[in-house]
């Protein structure tokens, strides 16, 4: 920065601020549920003053001339913070407790800009430096940005009753909707009765041997989303797949047309014209498919952060959790903490964003192993960190996998049960719930009605 400019601040609002303390009690109390914190104020004699004015509220202390002067005596920081001739100043100052909350505001604005801009400055000198890892400049970049914006809003705590409103709101507003579903509506209705939807924040392993159907749920669960929640994006991170495969399920999936007939293009004129519907509506949905498979949690964060101030987000999709790059050199030994860093990024990028993140994950050959081939928690590969960072846990198995006649059976009739064992539900009910499933459309139903869930 150049060094003529002078840095945003408020000194007459601090001033008055802290003069208006000193008077009306009301006015301390105000500023500091407000969340207004010290470093907020640019005078070193001001941020000395309500800091200690800080404390006195902290410990029940009234604050006054007598208790701020003795408070910064004791610290040795009377003088430099202009003495009692300074603080009989701001005395003087103090009119009303009026206008207490538009000085709160100021002081916190003008700090808000000091703080963007000495992210700013860190970024320039990061970037002169030259950062090796440009992936990891640019995030740690996003991040700090960020951070100054998320912590625009106040201090570190929230009150009982700021959090009983809030609560109470909510619970009025579904009320209200007459609708059990509190997150994003999946469609299927079991799923959303014990889940209530999947929720903003929450980190959801979907959890199977290869071939089950972890992509197809998924690819089914981020369609719904999107048709119902029409005004944001789903962002699809796909390792293993490329983005004309997915594109070619999702358009099986919404025709309903094979997805072997697709390839070949060999279609009736009552198919084209189930095709052409089903991929205008697709069209019109806001899906966005990332299909680099050296992808880290960086990326996916960066891109996610860039949509979601874009576009709006309501759902991320990473297929699948052990194609994910990590930051370590892959050995064995570290293979365990590598995966718990990913899952611990994951379970963060979901707080950043405030959006519940999907991530498929592959099971252990343990299961290969059991005469009750159901899955279990502890066949996750390097389940301990996944486990423990996941709000819910979706285990996938179909009969027709391991047993020949219920294969044979399924291949009949295009139909069989999905069990879907939700093994774990940190705010919830754990449970086992059937959907069908029909391979050769990729397509998952409600297994009540067989109704598409997505129409």
């Amino acid at each position: 920065m150049k060094q003529d400019r002078q840095l945003p601040s408020a000194p007459e609002a601090e001033a008055s601020l802290l003069g208006t303390m000193m008077v009306y009690p009301g006015s301390a109390r105000l500023a500091i549920e407000e969340g207004l914190m010290p470093d907020d104020f640019f005078i070193e004699a001001n941020r000395n003053i309500y800091s200690a004015a800080f404390d006195l509220y902290r410990e029940g202390s009234p604050i006054d001339l007598t208790t701020v002067s003795t408070r910064l005596l004791d610290l040795n920081l009377l003088e430099r913070s202009g003495g009692v001739t300074y603080l009989t100043e701001l005395l003087d100052a103090a009119v009303t407790s009026y206008n207490t909350k538009n000085y709160v505001n100021m002081i916190r604005e003008k700090a808000l800009m000091r703080r963007m801009i000495d992210a700013a400055e860190k970024i320039i000198d990061e970037g002169m430096n030259g950062q090796p890892d440009v992936d990891e400049y640019l995030d740690a970049s996003e991040k700090a940005i960020m951070e100054v914006s998320h912590n625009r809003h106040g201090g570190e705590f929230v009150s009982t009753p700021v959090l009983m409103n809030a609560v109470l709101a909510n619970i009025h507003k579904m009320a209200d909707a007459h609708s059990n579903v509190t997150g994003k509506k999946t469609g299927y209705d079991a799923l959303d009765n014990t889940l209530h939807g999947f929720q903003p924040g929450d980190l959801i392993i979907i959890a199977a041997r290869p071939s089950m159907g972890k992509t197809a749920v998924s690819l089914n669960i981020a369609m719904n989303v999107a048709m119902y929640q029409p005004e944001e994006a789903v962002a699809i991170f796909s390792l293993e797949m490329g983005a004309e495969s997915l594109g070619m399920r999702l358009l099986s999936a919404k025709s309903q047309i094979r997805a072997d007939a697709l390839k070949t293009g060999q279609l009736s004129d009552t198919d084209w014209n189930r095709v052409n519907e089903a991929a205008g509506e697709l069209r019109a949905a806001k899906i966005y498919i990332d299909d680099n498979p050296m992808c880290k949690v960086a990326d996916i964060a960066s891109k996610c952060r860039r949509l979601q101030a874009e576009q709006g987000l309501s759902l991320i999709m990473i297929d699948y959790i052990q194609l994910i790059t990590g930051d370590r050199k892959s050995s064995g030994e570290n293979r365990q903490q590598e995966v718990s860093d990913i899952s611990r990024g994951l379970k963060n990028v979901a707080r950043e964003l405030g959006v519940p993140v999907i991530a498929l994950s592959q099971l252990s050959r343990s299961v290969e192993q059991r005469e009750n081939k159901h899955p279990m928690l502890s066949d996750l590969r390097e389940s301990g960190a996944i486990e423990q960072d996941a709000d819910v846990v979706m285990m996938l198995y179909r009969d027709s996998y391991y047993n020949e006649a219920a294969k044979e059976e399924a291949e009949r009739t295009n139909n069989e049960s999905l069990e879907i064992n939700i093994a774990k539900h940190r705010n919830g009910a754990t449970r086992k719930i059937y959907l069908a499933f029909q391979a050769n459309t990729n397509s998952i139903f409600n297994i009540s009605n067989q109704e598409e869930t997505y129409a």
